[in-house]
Order: C-alpha cells, then sequence, then structure tokens
C-alpha cells in the first residue's frame, strides 16, 4: 500500500467535504428558489441522453441516492419545474421531465451562474483548472473502481 504524501492526501480528503458544505451554502444563496443540490439535480436531468431520465438513472448520473433523488422531484413537481410520469412500457417506471417554465427560468439565471463560477475561479489559470479538472476525474474514476470491489465483497 502506498503511503506517499500521505498528509496531503488526508487533507484533500478532508477538504472536499468542507469544500462541499461550503459550497453548498454559498450557492444556496445564490437563488431563493432553488438550492444547489436541486440545481445540480435538473442540470443531471438536462445532460442525460434520455429527454425523459428515470429517477434511477439520475441519482446514478448525480451521485444521490434513489430517495434523495425522489423527494427532490416531488418539490420541484410541486414548483411546475418537473414533471414524473409513468414510462409507457413498464408503469413502476417513473420519468423525469423538465417543464418549459424550468427551462425558462434556467436560462433566465445563466448569467448569474457564470459570475458566480468566474468568481470562484478567480486567480486560477487555465492550467490550473484543468490540472483540478484531471485530478477530480481520476478521483471519480477510483471511487467507481472502489464501489465495484466494495460490491463484489459484500457478494461474498
Amino acid at each position: 500500500m502506498k503511503m506517499n504524501n500521505l498528509g496531503e492526501k488526508a487533507y484533500i480528503f478532508g477538504s472536499i467535504f468542507t469544500l462541499s458544505n461550503k459550497l453548498q451554502s454559498l450557492g444556496d444563496k445564490l437563488d431563493n428558489n432553488l438550492t444547489v443540490k436541486q440545481w445540480l439535480l435538473l442540470a443531471g436531468i438536462f445532460k442525460c441522453e434520455n429527454d425523459a431520465p428515470t429517477i434511477t438513472e439520475v441519482s446514478s448520473l448525480i451521485g444521490n441516492s434513489r430517495q434523495n433523488i425522489k423527494k427532490m422531484v416531488l418539490i420541484l413537481e410541486k414548483e411546475g419545474f418537473v414533471t414524473l410520469q409513468k414510462d409507457l412500457n413498464d408503469a413502476r417506471i417513473l420519468r423525469i421531465g423538465l417543464t418549459e417554465k424550468c427551462l425558462h427560468y434556467l436560462k433566465r439565471r445563466e448569467k448569474k451562474e457564470l459570475q458566480f463560477l468566474e468568481q470562484l475561479f478567480e486567480g486560477f489559470d487555465p492550467n490550473s483548472v484543468r490540472s483540478l479538472s484531471d485530478g477530480i476525474s481520476k478521483l471519480d474514476q477510483n471511487i467507481i473502481e472502489m464501489e465495484k470491489q466494495y460490491a463484489y465483497e459484500k457478494k461474498e
């Protein structure tokens, strides 16, 4: 087992959680109508290849539990941002669609989101952004592999 830079690795590990909490708190102040988690859910639905993804597809994409996604979807449905419909082939499957109201709303706040991102990465040169992006991508891949490993070990 490699223990190179253990202190830095532990710092990064802990900082991810701290930064996540800070980003959520800061992002929630950006908009009174949508939380950051709700925005991420809507972005996940938007990014899905399927026009009306399932709750399971979205939960897998954004890394949240199916139960939490369903709770958020029900709230967003009441607000008129999404629709929930049963799958045509399997009534047990719920599909999520973005409403016109949602698309217009997101379009109106796009400038504010871009300003938020620019301010968040103030002082980062393009190489630093690329390196950070590459590092996060590598962490994501390692997590996927670890999840597979733990799922396999749990079966045994």
